[in-house]
């Protein structure tokens, strides 16, 4: 069992108001459309997803996260994504990267996605850097400091 599916019963209340809070950050930043599809890598319970209004796909590894869903969702890693190269128009990933191997997880998250990406980064992750390098070969957009995040907004070319 992993920490997530050990704390999925206090997920929300640990981490909830946070991930609403970046979720309103992209939402204010990246033009998204009714007709987008929309997947979410690292969703964990995907609940902030709900200010997105548009088709909404989630994935994560915790199966116990995943069972208080409220959109599709899918159980896997970000390293190998089980989806078609341009499957969605918009994939965002928010403080979930750094607990992939980053190289592999931005190659994935590029790799599905159309147009655009959004990736938020724990700036404490000690992996900080690696992933940073990772996206840094990426068309980024905008750069938002967040209190505990990096935020990077990438246009797929």
């Amino acid at each position: 069992m992993t920490y997530y599916d050990e704390i999925a019963a206090s997920y929300e209340q640990l981490h909830g108001e946070e991930q609403l809070s970046k979720a309103k950050i992209i939402l204010a930043n990246l033009k998204i459309k009714p007709s987008d599809s929309l997947l979410d890598v690292g969703c964990g319970t995907a609940s902030y997803l709900k200010i997105f209004h548009c088709e909404k796909t989630g994935i994560d590894p915790s199966a116990e996260l995943l069972k208080q869903a409220k959109i599709p969702v899918v159980q896997g890693m970000a390293e190998n994504l089980p989806f078609a190269d341009n499957s969605f128009d918009i994939v965002i990933s928010l403080t979930a990267i750094h607990h992939a191997d980053a190289k592999k997880a931005v190659a994935e998250i590029y790799r599905v996605a159309k147009k655009d990406i959004v990736i938020s980064v724990l700036k404490k992750a000690k992996n900080f850097k690696e992933v940073e390098k990772a996206l840094s070969k990426l068309n980024i957009t905008k750069r938002i400091e967040e209190s505990h995040d990096v935020i990077f907004f990438i246009q797929k070319l």
